[in-house]
Order: C-alpha cells, then structure tokens, then sequence
C-alpha cells in the first residue's frame, strides 16, 4: 500500500480531534474502519503513530513527524487546488452573506478589489446554512456575524479572520417614540415594547438580547420575524416594534437610532473561506473590500462615529 492524501487527512483529524471515535465522526466512518486504516497507515510508516493518553489519543514522535509532513502536504494541495481556480478562466467568486449592512456597499468594493472577476452573491438567513455550504463547495468564501460570545463552528478545511472586532448594538425606535429625543437609551426602558425578532437564529443574537433583557428585568416581547427591509423599517415607523439594529445602519424614514447605555450587546463580523477555493492573496483581497465597505458605513450616525474614533483597538487593518 502507498500513501495517499485521504490517508495523510486521517492522521491529520485523528490528532485534531484527539479520539478514534471523534476522528470517525469527522470523516464519517465508523470507528473501527478507521481503526483498520491506521493500522494499514502505521505498516508503512514503520510504527505506532498514536498511543492513548490521559486525554485520549496522543501521536507519539513518530506519529509527530508524520503530521508534520502530512500538513504540509495537505496545505500544498489545498494551495494548488485555490490558485488553480484562480487561474482557471471564468470561474466567479462564489460569496455567502448574512444580511449585514456591509453588503450595501461590499459589491461595489470587490468589483475594485477582485479586478472585473465575476462575482456570485446569495443571502442566506442562517449562519449554519452558510457554514454547511461553504464546507460542501456552494461558497468560495462567506461574511458573517457573531453575536456577544457566541462563536460559529467552522468546516474542515475552512479558515477565517475577524473583520470587525467589536461593534455594540443600537436600537431603532419609531421617530415620534417618547424616547427618541434621547442621546442614550437604557435597555429598562424598552421593558414594555414589542420587539422583532432577530432574522439570525443562530448567530447567538436571540439568546444575547434575551440574556441582556434578563439583566435589565424583563422578557422581551418578540413579535415580528421580518426579513423585507422595508416591510420591517415600515412596522417600526409606525411604532409597532423596536429592534436592535447595526450601528452602522442607514437612516429610515419614519425612525431613529439610538445607542444603548451601557453596550449590552455586541457584535463582530468575520470572513471566512475555503482554503481550497481560494488563495492567500484572493482572501487578503476579499477582506481588504469587506473592511472598506463597513469602514464606509461608520459615518452613518454620528454616535457611532464617536465610538469607533475611541475605540481604535477594532478597527481592521487596512494598508
């Protein structure tokens, strides 16, 4: 038997995942199937790659070097498979995005930055769906948020980097609300109002605002899930909801924005792509035009724009 990629890609999860049974179900066998091919794969190294430890399966020195060559051949791969693709004439950059407000402006930015490259965006209304997609092959690369603490688990073979680092939530209120005359509103106050639903289910936004709400002594009323802009912006104009909303968000006729006290609830946007699919400098390109586009928007209301000069820590790194 020779070595094959599949066989280093075994190696590789059983480290990762530090368990025959954990690795299986990452690859998708059964456990002693995998068991039967380490075993074929340590007949030809010349010995044990793995020993159980305290916490599992450990790589032995052995094993140690193995994995070793093995990343480096399996990121070669992955390096060969994205900028052939790149060269490759005609194909288009295949994007995934959470309706963020970035997107407004991203196209325009990655039409620049991608140098005419055609370009293919689809909104989804589930980070997991984007995930599960860019790990299948539909997205070349996705743009996404998280919410306060949550983090949204990655597929084989995927990396990411943080865009924005932070950014607190602000609500967007009817603009004849009694509290719209205020610079700052205390989440308290909104105890008795009729709120929208997060479109995201699973960015950890819902469970945020209901743990901030908590905190401030009260359960939100969760009454609409819209995800028509205009239909939502509407609902609120005419008072019927408050929402939490992007501080970067565009102005609406009929609404305001306001910052809330104390920052309750954060954000931070990320990118993520398949290393397969794209290549180092195709990445640095789509998070350069990401950066911008939100960059763009910071000046859309004023409180945010104080913020972001104070806060020079989140910003991203732009040449």
């Amino acid at each position: 038997m020779q070595l094959e990629l599949r066989h280093l890609q075994a190696v590789c999860r059983i480290a990762e995942a530090g368990s025959l049974g954990a690795a299986a179900r990452r690859l998708g066998v059964s456990q002693p199937a995998l068991s039967a091919q380490l075993r074929r794969i340590e007949a030809v190294t010349g010995g044990e790659l793995f020993v159980r430890g305290r916490n599992g399966v450990e790589p032995t020195a052995l094993g140690q070097f193995v994995l070793t060559k093995a990343r480096r051949v399996l990121s070669e791969m992955d390096a060969l498979g994205a900028e052939a693709r790149a060269l490759a004439p005609g194909a288009p950059l295949r994007l995934g995005c959470i309706l963020l407000v970035l997107l407004d402006g991203l196209l325009a930015q990655t039409d620049l930055a991608m140098s005419g490259r055609e370009i293919t965006v689809d909104l989804e209304d589930s980070v997991t769906a984007l995930t599960r997609m860019l790990g299948a092959g539909r997205y070349d690369a996705i743009v996404y948020g998280e919410v306060n603490e949550h983090e949204v688990p990655l597929p084989e073979g995927a990396l990411a980097r943080t865009l924005i680092a932070k950014e607190p939530f602000c609500i967007r209120l009817s603009a004849q609300h009694p509290l719209a005359g205020l610079e700052h509103i205390d989440l308290t106050d909104l105890a008795d109002e009729p709120w929208m639903t997060l479109v995201e289910d699973d960015d950890g936004g819902p469970e945020a605002l209901v743990a901030a709400c908590a905190k401030a002594g009260f359960s939100p009323l969760l009454r609409y899930r819209i995800t028509d802009r205009k239909l939502h912006y509407d609902l609120i104009a005419a008072g019927r909801a408050v929402s939490l909303s992007q501080p970067t968000a565009p102005a609406a006729a009929g609404t305001v924005l306001r910052p809330l006290a104390g920052d309750p609830v954060t954000g931070r946007i990320r990118l993520a792509w398949n290393r397969a699919a794209l290549s180092a400098r195709q990445a640095e390109l789509l998070y350069h035009a990401a950066a911008r586009s939100y960059v763009a928007d910071v000046g859309n209301n004023a409180f945010h724009q104080a913020w972001w000069d104070a806060h020079p820590e989140v910003h991203p790194a732009l040449d």
